[in-house]
């Protein structure tokens, strides 16, 4: 797992504009039906990371206008909720997804859009005006890198404790994390069978 200083890395430098995979209508990478762009490249390498190969900054193809449109084709289905950005890093991948989010904003306000980061929301206070500018254009962030240590699979929507689902836009206006308010983990306690229970 790295740690970067405030823009040390800057998508200018290290973005290919690939991406790692598209998967529409699904219900996992977020609230309700959900279109997930996964971005290539991520330089945080955390141990135990679900989608190494997206590591690489050149895996997968060129994002293309075609799949743009497609995108937002997609996301026009009445039964969309959203789209969701991952990866990969999306905030070292502004080129491609800040035109996207801002087009949905444009053509379909009422969708709304997710984003995983390894960035912590406190880094992202310290970094480069595009990141910020991405930032203010999501509704939702999954922020921090996995921290295989506090691996916890009832966690809703993330896979380490250490990681947070935050409302942006209530972070933003009142200066401090705000935590979504539909947060739901699971918990540990189940009932035990007891042998005497048993058939």
């Amino acid at each position: 797992m790295k740690n970067p200083k405030p823009k040390e890395w800057l998508a200018s430098d290290l973005s290919q504009n690939y991406i790692a995979d598209y998967k529409p209508f699904n219900f996992v990478d977020g609230e309700g039906v959900r279109n997930s762009l996964y971005v290539s490249g991520c330089p945080f390498a955390c141990e135990g990371c679900y989608n190494v190969a997206a590591q690489n900054f050149r895996y997968g193809r060129p994002y293309t206008q075609e799949l743009e449109d497609r995108i937002v084709t997609d996301m026009a289905q009445p039964y969309v909720q959203g789209l969701t950005l991952l990866g990969g890093e999306p905030f070292l991948n502004t080129g491609v997804v800040l035109p996207l989010v801002k087009r949905i904003h444009e053509e379909l306000p009422e969708k709304d859009i997710w984003s995983w980061s390894g960035y912590t929301w406190e880094e992202l206070q310290e970094e480069s005006d595009d990141k910020l500018e991405l930032l203010a254009n999501i509704d939702i962030l999954v922020d921090g890198r996995f921290d295989i240590s506090k691996k916890n699979l009832l966690l809703q929507f993330r896979g380490s404790s250490n990681q947070r689902i935050i409302d942006v836009k209530k972070s933003l206006s009142s200066g401090q994390v705000v935590i979504w308010d539909k947060l739901n983990d699971g918990n540990q306690e189940f009932e035990q069978l007891h042998k005497e229970n048993m058939i």
